[in-house]
């Protein structure tokens, strides 16, 4: 059997796996754990790479397991059922894969050595040790909280909450158990802080909105439009099963939220989301989205050397919106800032040597907010703001597939390099 991520399933008589078909399995298993903004490169890669390796590959993907028939010349084609957990959690390991994929494809590297670089891949340990992905996840709330509220109280109660999730986040890569339920237990935490300490004068704003940021960390806003890019692509299993499990995720952290409240012992009618009045000066809201990148790529283990790039991208996503929606209101800016994105990381990834797409969309990605509307509509709703809760998911509903959509165009307009099969090295 090939373990971790699968079971492999063999004909009678066959001496035992394939060292190809095992390589296949445990590249299938790495692509699929780091599939948490779409899944739709894995089939492509993983046949190009069989196909340097001297197999033939047929793929059949569904979000979180996918099933592949390997057949080599001169063996019994083998079966192999790969199953992982989605994730966005150490995207060094995507930037590692780049060149270990082209570098099959290309017929520089075998089956033994490919192996090797694999075996280096997985066991490599992640580039920030923990303390900084602490401090990047208080950065990456920290950036994003002018765009709920742009005023001094919300970024000192945000560094409170944030610091709160981040201890959590941090702790449930030690335990796993705990990051099983990990946003319920982090929602639920921040909402009881919350309302406790920072939710008592409704001239700060509303509860919801001071707890946002604290935990923007976990909402799914990426699998949210994950999601509907997929269904748009034609990939309608896996697009409709991502799409509830950000649902189930959405749900969770508002369980979580609405738990704070009855602890308390306050009346949901205060989970109204009206927002203070501004008192940021300018600069502070620019710099915020460096403070936002910073904090991205230490939270997500993103190699630092790829900052530069991305920092450009998130002040093109953002500046593109920002334009665009004066002249075509906020549903047409954020679709044409997606497909901008998403052209511009599709050029800007052409290459071996460069940042895989997926890493360069998702900072600028995160700047369009679609799953802080999902959370702020449920929550909203749960208190009895049924006008403004109901506004809120139909501008979901409305951003969601502006994004889909632009990602789609994005990647049509500019399409990706696709690896060619060499000759197998033998």
């Amino acid at each position: 059997m090939v373990r971790p991520e699968g079971e492999q399933e063999r004909p009678a008589g066959d001496a035992g796996p394939d060292p190809v078909a095992g390589f296949l399995a445990r590249l299938t298993g790495l692509l699929l754990r780091t599939s948490g903004e779409g899944a739709e490169p894995i089939e492509r890669e993983v046949t190009a790479v069989g196909r340097a390796l001297g197999a033939e590959v047929s793929v059949l993907l569904v979000m979180d397991t996918a099933t592949l028939t390997v057949a080599v010349p001169g063996r019994p084609a083998a079966t192999v059922v790969v199953h992982a957990v989605p994730e966005v959690a150490r995207l060094d390991r995507i930037a590692a894969l780049k060149p270990l994929v082209a570098d099959v494809c290309a017929g520089r590297a075998g089956p033994a050595e490919a192996t090797a670089r694999l075996d280096r891949i997985e066991a490599a340990p992640a580039p920030y040790p923990w303390w900084l992905k602490l401090v990047g996840i208080v950065l990456f709330s920290l950036g994003f909280a002018p765009l709920m509220q742009p005023t001094w109280y919300e970024l000192g109660t945000t560094a409170v909450l944030a610091a709160l999730a981040a201890l959590l986040a941090v702790a449930s890569d030690r335990v796993p158990r705990l990051a099983r339920v990990l946003p319920l237990v982090a929602s639920t935490a921040v909402s009881v802080v919350t309302i406790g300490l920072f939710a008592g004068d409704p001239a700060h704003g509303g509860p919801v909105l001071l707890m946002l940021p604290a935990l923007f960390f976990f909402v799914p806003g990426d699998y949210l439009s994950a999601a509907a890019a997929e269904l748009g692509a034609g990939l309608i299993t896996t697009g409709a099963i991502r799409l509830v499990y950000a649902v189930f995720l959405l749900v969770q952290l508002c369980v979580g939220v609405l738990l704070g409240v009855y602890v308390t012992g306050t009346s949901t009618r205060a989970l109204f989301d009206t927002a203070a009045a501004s008192d940021l000066p300018r600069w502070v809201l620019f710099a915020s989205w460096t403070v936002f990148t910073v904090g991205t790529v230490l939270a997500f283990a993103i190699p630092r050397r790829f900052f530069r790039t991305l920092l450009a991208l998130v002040y093109l996503t953002v500046g593109v919106q920002s334009a665009a929606t004066v002249l075509i209101g906020e549903t047409g800016g954020t679709f044409v800032a997606a497909a901008v994105l998403a052209a511009v990381a599709t050029l800007l990834s052409r290459g071996p040597g460069r940042p895989p797409r997926l890493l360069l969309v998702l900072p600028g990605f995160f700047t369009l907010t679609v799953g802080s509307l999902g959370m702020r509509g449920l929550t909203t709703l749960a208190g009895g703001h049924v006008v403004d809760g109901f506004s809120d998911l139909l501008e979901l509903v409305l951003v969601v597939t502006a994004i889909a959509v632009g990602l789609v165009l994005g990647a049509t307009v500019v399409p990706e390099r696709r690896a060619e099969a060499h000759p197998p090295v033998l």
